[in-house]
């Protein structure tokens, strides 16, 4: 006969009865992580659910999750507690000051920060390449300060109110056209800062990141593919400034603005996703014939 093996009790510290993957660490952690963020992830939410140019989060933000739980961890990773803990502390001296002064983009930035120290603490280096395309599309989730967003969008604005003119001029239009103010024979069309082509813009470079990371292998492919998604934001929303012109002109001036007018926006952009689609496809297919070495997704 032999002896019955005798159980080891439990310890607190490796995991608790009915949760093996439940450590006192990795509790500490989420709590600790919980109180110190949740004011940065509850407006980020708030600001994805209640901003055009940032709702786009609502879909990147669980699909980095879910691509990070698909992708799963590296063979190679290692775990870098020394680096992870320094990171960290980085993090949380950025939360505090941008707590101070109540700077939503920084605290947010510094909730990304925390979040990757949190993975170089456990996998180091190579676990966040890894995780490069989560990482990636959590930080375009995060919308851009107030002050870049209005300077990006006055270009941008200049930008689709010169394209636009050129192509009503180009269909026998009239216009005359000042700054972002296009002048119609009795009427003017007013290129607003909310149709300057930024919302499209983050919408197309962060479908171009996605794209890339799923269906492209080379690094240098995929930092094309990202790079056409601005004149193709651009080109699209000089032509809906086209349009509304057009219409107005010929059609009728009520047709410039309300349904017609959001309609017309989201028509542009399938059409330019269907664009970027289609070059992602000749990309890889490029890919195949003139291999490049890169990363796989």
């Amino acid at each position: 006969m032999t002896a019955p093996i005798a159980r080891r009790p439990a310890d607190p510290l490796v995991a608790w009865s009915g949760f093996p993957w439940l450590t006192v660490p990795v509790a500490s952690t989420v709590v600790g992580f919980a109180i110190l963020f949740a004011v940065p992830l509850a407006t980020l939410i708030r600001d994805w659910w209640q901003l055009p140019e940032a709702s786009h989060g609502l879909l990147t933000g669980p699909l980095a999750i879910i691509i990070a739980v698909r992708v799963g961890r590296t063979k190679h990773s290692r775990s870098a507690v020394a680096l992870g803990i320094a990171i960290l502390a980085v993090a949380v001296a950025l939360r505090y000051v941008a707590g101070l002064a109540a700077e939503p983009f920084t605290m947010r930035a510094s909730m990304l920060l925390a979040l990757a120290a949190l993975v170089v603490f456990h996998g180091g280096l190579r676990q966040l390449g890894h995780w490069w395309l989560p990482a990636a599309l959590l930080v375009l989730s995060i919308p851009l300060p107030t002050i870049l967003q209005t300077t990006l969008a006055l270009p941008l604005q200049l930008e689709a109110s010169q394209l636009g003119a050129t192509l009503l001029q180009w269909r026998d239009v009239p216009v005359q056209l000042s700054g972002n103010v296009i002048h119609l024979p009795g009427r003017s069309l007013f290129v607003t800062e909310a149709c300057s082509g930024l919302r499209s813009l983050s919408a197309l470079l962060t479908l171009g990141v996605l794209i890339g990371g799923l269906w492209l292998r080379s690094p240098v492919v995929r930092v094309i593919l990202v790079m056409a998604a601005i004149p193709l934001a651009m080109l699209l929303n000089g032509v809906r400034v086209f349009l509304t012109g057009f219409l107005i002109y010929y059609v009728d001036p009520a047709l410039g603005e309300g349904f017609v007018h959001v309609t017309e926006g989201w028509v542009l952009f399938a059409a330019a996703f269907l664009m970027l689609g289609a070059a992602a496809a000749l990309l890889r297919l490029a890919e195949r014939h003139w291999p490049a070495r890169g990363v796989p997704a």
